[in-house]
């Protein structure tokens, strides 16, 4: 009896745990979406493409110098002006280099200079005892076609504006409403004398990385716009005869 009723139980309980096994609904497969799996794919590479990208950057720094304090034009720029800061390596950009500090002495300001500038070699003119009064040396960083190729220390020059601003420049203190030459280029200074040319000597040495350093004596007032163009590497010079200077 005991044994027939344990074997009705068991049944009976069988028979219940199969019955909801039955009512269950199949389950919907999952949806793959491999689009959304490329695109995180590649979201992820672009961004540690970036990140080397910039890395690289990084390292394609140059240490110059920073102007700390306001030169006066034809000062020597003190040690104490001068501080190391890291760029980004341009080659359109003539930077002065820290590690040319040393070279500083022989030169001086080709005009005035504000606190923040970072320093160029057309700012800097070489240092010359007993200028005339009145007169300024203003360096040149010129390119090929911009000099005579005989230019030499002792010339007399006039110098233009030449390039796609020259239109809109103009003459200052002597050179001022003069006629521009042709091409529209426009008359800086009408007569310069060339102090130094090529090569500063002294293991050859140059400040910057201008093609061709020349140094030319000129009025005062007519430092700035030339400045102002050699700095755009705008400046051109031809050879005018002595006579008269």
């Amino acid at each position: 009896m005991k044994i027939q009723e344990r074997t009705g139980a068991a049944h009976g309980r069988g028979s219940a745990s199969a019955q909801p096994a039955g009512d269950r609904l199949p389950s919907a497969p999952r949806e793959r979406k491999p689009a959304l799996a490329a695109l995180a794919v590649l979201l992820i590479l672009v961004g540690a493409l970036g990140a080397t990208v910039l890395v690289l950057r990084a390292g394609d720094r140059i240490e110059v110098i920073k102007i700390t304090q306001n030169v006066t034009a034809g000062k020597p720029i003190p040690p104490s002006a001068m501080a190391s800061v890291m760029v980004a390596e341009d080659s359109g950009v003539d930077y002065v280099k820290y590690s040319q500090l040393n070279l500083l002495g022989d030169y001086r300001a080709t005009s005035d200079i504000v606190k923040g500038s970072l320093l160029v070699g057309p700012m800097l003119t070489e240092k010359s005892k007993g200028l005339p009064d009145g007169k300024v040396l203003v360096g040149l960083s010129l390119k090929s076609g911009q000099y005579p190729q005989d230019l030499a220390a002792g010339d007399s020059v006039s110098a233009y504006r030449v390039g796609d601003a020259a239109s809109k420049g103009s003459a200052s203190g002597s050179a001022a409403g003069a006629s521009g030459g042709t091409g529209g280029n426009t008359l800086l200074v009408q007569r310069a004398k060339v102090q130094t040319a090529g090569s500063t000597g002294g293991g050859g040495d140059t400040i910057g990385s201008a093609d061709y350093p020349v140094s030319i004596l000129v009025d005062q007032g007519d430092a700035a716009a030339l400045t102002q163009a050699a700095a755009a590497g705008e400046v051109a010079v031809v050879k005018v005869p002595k006579s008269g200077q």
